[in-house]
């Protein structure tokens, strides 16, 4: 079946498939949301099934969670975990600081709630996803539905002062309404090209009223786990300051391709 699969496909397999080697027995594991990580919430249920492996996982999204029952890990709420040895998710775009552009897959607000509230962060991703400069991938925004017009054109505003190369802000939608996200927001979509200080957006648009957050996420993956599509995956450690090449061989269980739904 491994041999069906896309080359991207492969890369996000391997890539989640050394990842689930970190998780222990007695760890708490946030579980993130994506096409990437549903192969990771798919690896670590045959981990859980086939050596008995003891967790408990904290989901991302409503699709995440149910996701991770039919696969048999356990799930409970954050606020029952209250603090996670680890967090396992995709991301759209991350560059050499490990900066990262998440919330394509409209989770990120319990994305990043997750992530800053656990040890560790490994982001699993093919190697498309690495960039020099963030910004190609369009920032995502959360914000609340009062006034959202409002919020929009505030951001806008924002953004003339910033260094960008596109300021263009689209709504999210979902058919011909906006896309409402689990926590019952809109989402706005920055089409910036180029972030030439993601810090400094980060903090200047969580300043703006109506902004509930960014998926820019900064000073919070610890770890990137590349895959590619010959099976080979990289493995960059920023705090250690390490890099290092593995390889999957492909000889995964007909369970982990099984059509589930992400």
């Amino acid at each position: 079946m491994a041999a069906e699969l896309s080359p991207i496909d492969k890369a996000k397999f391997v890539a989640a498939k050394r990842a689930v080697d970190f998780v222990q027995t007695g760890m708490k594991v946030g579980l993130g949301t994506g096409s990437t990580a549903a192969w990771m919430v798919r690896c670590l249920g045959e981990r859980v099934r086939e050596e008995g492996l003891r967790i408990v996982g904290v989901p991302t999204s409503m699709r995440t969670a149910e996701l991770a029952r039919q696969v048999g890990i356990p799930v409970v709420s954050l606020d029952e975990a209250k603090w996670l040895d680890l967090t396992i998710d995709g991301a759209d775009e991350f560059d050499t600081n490990l900066a990262l552009i998440k919330g394509g897959g409209a989770a990120l607000l319990q994305e990043k709630i997750v992530a800053t509230a656990s040890d560790q962060m490994i982001v699993i991703a093919d190697a498309a996803k690495e960039v020099v400069q963030l910004g190609g991938f369009p920032l995502p925004v959360e914000i609340i539905p009062f006034g959202w017009q409002t919020t929009k054109a505030l951001i806008e505003e924002v953004l003339v002062s910033m260094d960008v190369m596109g300021r263009d802000v689209t709504v999210r939608m979902n058919g011909a309404a906006p896309l409402v996200t689990d926590e019952a927001n809109y989402l706005v979509d920055l089409h910036l090209k180029r972030i030439a200080n993601p810090r400094q957006l980060a903090m200047v648009l969580n300043q703006i009223p109506g902004v509930v957050e960014n998926g820019l996420f900064i000073d919070i993956c610890d770890i990137v786990i590349i895959g590619h599509g010959d099976g080979r995956v990289t493995v960059r450690d920023i705090n250690a300051g390490s890099e290092h090449d593995d390889r999957i061989e492909f000889a995964p269980s007909a369970n982990i391709f099984a059509d589930l739904g992400d």
